[in-house]
């Protein structure tokens, strides 16, 4: 027996230790992969930068452990950031001949991310050089994109999707009456349309007069950069989109101009070939974003002592980090007031651009950041880059800033404030079975209780802590804004606006990016040579493959895969719970089909 168990010890014993080994082993050879991934490319001669539009584009780069080394290109994760500097670069690289822009799918990219991305391929061709795409199908967003090409190529038996805007909405009241849950609103604002969902089967009259206004602004601005483009009127590009060409001829795309050429993917490198003017593809050398960024990032940032400081503010708008890994990124109160007082009291930092991509949350949290924004302020110039949305909470940290700037087809605005407060009882009493008997010693101790419905009174003080709510937002608008608080509650009312539409309302003061906006810091900081450094730190290879090993990262993306353009309406479904309380948020979900 003795015998029989020390052999079973051993097992044991060496199972564990090839178990140790085997995580060793994993480790050194993720390891070196984090060590390639990072060494810095070289740019050959006669290059051409290959932009994959594909995958996911967030405001910054992040790594994907999991999806890389499975090579799950579905999966990819591509930042704004990395795009733009990669474009940059290649501009001035003299051994960088031109781009090659293959269409894909991107999910979840927004009019405001794709118009930057356009600007920075147009500035990219007044140096003399060329960009040719490529598409099996393309979506009207990577169409977009790729409009800008010297040469457009579609497949034989390819796609153009270009159809027009449209906007959905999601509502649940129905499916909240069947489950028993009473959705408790209170709000400021006509158009404050984030408890919608909650409490209609359809849209309002102000929210669809508001989504109606900005789609056909965005729309208005795309026809307009593809008519110029592809030398097509606008009224024409209408007339096409009525005709539903996502499922016309091929031979009508090249007739009317959306195409230069039709051909399979393997002749697309002779082309490429003929625009280097070169003898074959084996003459030339190609680059991808992430190397061409690398070599970015690499270089010294100069010791002039001056710094530009660009923070992200990106996500929901919360008090607390959410439990747990989230896949999605936030803009966490407590951490983004401590970055920004770092930021005030660095004597380096000569002024700081906070780039805004985000659709509100916690009002709470909201004043604070707001409260730190000031801080610097009275310290250095402070620029606002606005990216995709910047709206309610969004706005609210924006509003004290020296100087706004807004894309044409950002989203922001929706300066309002509402409180949802979930009424559980006759789920937990009709529907479970779950009665509750209460004892309080005054007359509001259980305020929030909620299995049971608002007294009128609870009603009447939340509704006028909400107007309170209002009051000091619209005031902190007017007085950012250095307009009469009346005017902002004008064109406040919780009403959504494009940055066009902002700027002549002087919810903004500039149409441009973050290159102009990093511009303009340094000018009212009274710099020429300084660096631009990057906050919040990103993270690093090992930080994300350790969030990925004890979070769902990798799951949520397969998640994110599966449901494509419904993922973002799981995640609001996901995230209703946090959003309970008093709110400064984006009216909901923005689906645009592009």
């Amino acid at each position: 027996m003795k015998q029989f168990l020390k052999y079973v010890c051993a097992t044991v014993v060496g199972i564990l230790i090839v178990g140790v080994i085997c995580a060793i082993l994993s480790i050194l050879s993720l390891a070196g992969m984090a060590s390639m991934g990072s060494m810095t490319a070289n740019v050959k001669d006669n290059s051409v930068l290959v932009i994959q539009l594909q995958g996911t584009i967030n405001e910054r780069s992040t790594e994907n452990p999991f999806s890389e080394i499975m090579g799950n290109s579905a999966l990819s994760e591509q930042g704004l950031d990395d795009i733009l500097a990669a474009i940059e670069h290649a501009k001035t690289e003299p051994k960088v001949k031109g781009i090659y822009l293959e269409a894909g799918t991107f999910t979840g990219a927004m009019p405001a991310t794709l118009q930057a991305i356009r600007t920075a391929l147009l500035d990219f061709k007044k140096g003399g050089k060329f960009i040719v795409a490529y598409g099996d199908a393309y979506t009207q967003g990577t169409y977009f994109l790729c409009s800008t090409a010297d040469t457009l190529i579609v497949n034989p038996q390819g796609m153009i999707d270009w159809s027009g805007l449209s906007s959905q909405v999601m509502y649940y009241k129905d499916l909240l009456q069947k489950v028993g849950v009473d959705m408790q609103v209170v709000k400021v604002g006509t158009y404050k349309s984030a408890v919608e969902p909650f409490l209609l089967n359809e849209m309002s009259e102000a929210n669809r007069e508001q989504i109606e206004t900005y789609d056909k602004e965005i729309w208005g601005e795309m026809t307009k950069a593809v008519g110029k483009s592809r030398n097509i009127s606008v009224a024409k590009l209408n007339e096409l989109a009525d005709s539903m060409m996502l499922l016309q001829k091929v031979a009508l795309y090249k007739k009317e101009k959306l195409v230069d050429k039709v051909a399979y993917s393997d002749q697309v490198p002779q082309t490429i070939a003929a625009m280097m003017k070169v003898d074959s593809p084996d003459d030339y050398n190609t680059i991808t974003v992430k190397d061409l960024a690398g070599i970015v990032s690499s270089q010294p940032k100069g010791i002039s002592g001056n710094e530009v400081a660009v923070y992200y503010a990106v996500g929901d708008i919360v008090e607390e980090a959410a439990s747990g890994f989230n896949v999605e990124p936030e803009i966490v109160g407590k951490k983004v007031i401590k970055d920004l007082e770092e930021l005030a009291e660095n004597d380096d930092v000569k002024a700081v651009v906070l780039r805004v991509n985000s659709g509100g949350g916690s009002a709470y949290a909201s004043e604070q950041i707001w409260h730190q924004v000031m801080n610097i302020k009275a310290k250095k110039p402070v620029v606002v880059s606005m990216g995709d949305m910047a709206a309610s909470g969004g706005y609210y940290i924006s509003c004290a800033a020296d100087y706004i700037y807004a894309e044409p087809t950002t989203i922001t605005g929706s300066i309002g404030i509402f409180g949802m407060f979930p009424n559980v009882g006759e789920l937990l009493n009709d529907k479970l079975g779950v009665h509750f008997s209460t004892v309080k010693t005054n007359q509001f101790s259980d305020f929030g209780d909620s299995s049971r419905p608002f007294t009128e009174q609870e009603r009447t003080l939340a509704q006028r802590y909400i107007n309170n709510g209002y009051e000091l937002f619209t005031t902190r608008c007017a007085d950012g804004r250095k307009m009469k608080q009346d005017d902002i509650k004008k064109i406040g009312e919780g009403r959504v606006w494009t940055g066009l539409h902002a700027k002549q309302i002087g919810l903004v003061d500039e149409l441009g990016g973050l290159e102009a906006a990093i511009a303009k810091a340094k000018k009212l900081a009274k710099v020429e040579e300084v660096s631009v450094i990057n906050y919040p730190t990103k993270s690093t290879f090992f930080d994300s493959l350790l969030n990925e090993m004890q979070g769902t990262s990798y799951a949520d993306q397969q998640l994110k895969q599966a449901l494509g353009e419904y993922y973002p309406i799981w995640a609001e479904l996901k995230n209703v719970g946090q959003k309970t309380g008093i709110q400064t948020a984006l009216p909901y979900y923005l689906k645009f089909n592009l």
